[in-house]
């Protein structure tokens, strides 16, 4: 049975941090070789993911060393880089020569969201995809999701028979998470009895470096478990899920993450329990004391989404990375609903607000974290 522990290629180990394709071969191949050898196979890549040379390290350190049954391949279309249905061939063939591999085991649409939905409509993505599926070049076809449950629901009314499964960002502090909506978008792929492939367990490094107290609580649990380890066994604890991914850049981390993953125990009520008093504890350490009630929405004239910015605010806000995955979500909300630069400085919002909050105050500091982000990087 495959074990339910995948390696995420998305933060590979570099030489010069500055321009993400420095590669550190001889750290990925070492990680790689250990992972293998430990009983592990799923490795999990985009052709966008460090400045579109990820694929080519992959084909480097796991392709070109190792036996095509040793590993199970992972790579993902980007659909921001498809504007005509000539893309699509073009794109895909460039992923096979990329990895120099025949077929891929799993391959993904690559963060689906409202704008990127769109595209794929138009383009009728889905059915090119299947097609390739049809023609063995794909084993399993899937999706990758950063945006609404009510989106997600649309997609798979339509979708669901073509798909073998979705990758969704499932971590212990998004589950009620009300700009991310973690366990909405689970429930909604269960009602469609798709399996479920997990990203961001981690969330980016922030559940592996908890507040004292909450580390305390955990530790005395449980001394010989790292922190890490609990929120990879929350995610991997969903039923439905398949895989776990987990971005690994130290050996360290590898010993430790299959250690607890190679013989793998679902997290027993006790330790739920537990998990619920750490997120009560990670969320009072908020910069933003948003309960996302969402009166302040009422009334806005340019329709901002005070709420879930917030949340993504305070969740960024935790995050040790200057480009994380709450930036993918607030292009997503933001494509359909106003940006926090709309703001006007009306103070509606602040005069509906029952926490009493300068929401037009915190509005500016989501503007400057996300509206001033780089945007996603493109294909030179």
């Amino acid at each position: 049975m495959e074990k339910k522990f995948g390696f995420g290629c998305m933060r590979l180990p570099l030489l010069n941090k500055e321009d993400q394709i420095s590669f550190d071969f001889e750290t990925i191949n070492q990680l790689v070789d250990t992972f293998i050898e430990k009983g592990f196979t799923y490795f999990d890549t985009a052709y966008t993911y460090h400045a579109y040379h990820c694929e080519e390290a992959v084909k480097k350190a796991i392709v070109d060393r190792h036996k095509r049954d040793e590993f199970l391949l992972a790579t993902k279309m980007s659909m921001r880089d498809i504007h005509s249905p000539e893309d699509q061939k073009r794109v895909f063939d460039e992923q096979l020569a990329n990895c120099n591999v025949e077929y891929f085991d799993y391959y993904l649409l690559h963060n689906i969201g409202v704008k990127s939905y769109k595209t794929a409509c138009q383009l009728d993505t889905f059915a090119f995809c299947y097609q390739k599926k049809q023609e063995g070049k794909i084993k399993k076809l899937g999706m990758s999701f950063h945006d609404t449950p009510e989106l997600l629901e649309e997609i798979l009314k339509a979708h669901h028979k073509e798909l073998d499964f979705v990758q969704l960002q499932i971590n212990y502090i998004d589950w009620e998470n009300p700009g991310i909506q973690s366990r909405r978008c689970y429930e909604v792929v269960r009602k469609y009895n798709l399996p479920i492939s997990v990203m961001e367990p981690c969330k980016g490094g922030v559940l592996a470096d908890v507040p004292e107290e909450a580390e305390k609580l955990m530790k005395d649990y449980h001394p010989e478990l790292s922190i890490p380890s609990w929120a990879i066994r929350f995610a991997a604890s969903q039923e439905g899920v398949f895989m776990v991914l987990s971005g690994m850049n130290t050996m360290e981390q590898l010993l430790d993450n299959t250690s607890y993953m190679a013989d793998f125990k679902p997290l027993s009520d006790e330790e739920m329990g537990i998990i619920k008093q750490v997120i009560d504890i990670i969320n009072a350490e908020t910069a933003i004391p948003c309960t996302a009630c969402g009166y302040c929405e009422h009334g806005c004239p340019n329709n901002i989404a005070i709420p879930d910015y917030f949340a993504l605010y305070n969740s960024a806000k935790r995050q040790k990375v200057n480009f994380s995955s709450q930036q993918v979500y607030y292009i997503n909300i933001s494509s359909k609903r106003g940006k926090a630069k709309d703001c006007v400085d009306c103070k509606q919002c602040e005069k509906a607000c029952p926490q009493h909050l300068p929401i037009t105050d915190y509005l500016k500091d989501v503007s400057k974290h996300f509206d001033v982000a780089p945007s996603f990087p493109t294909r030179k």
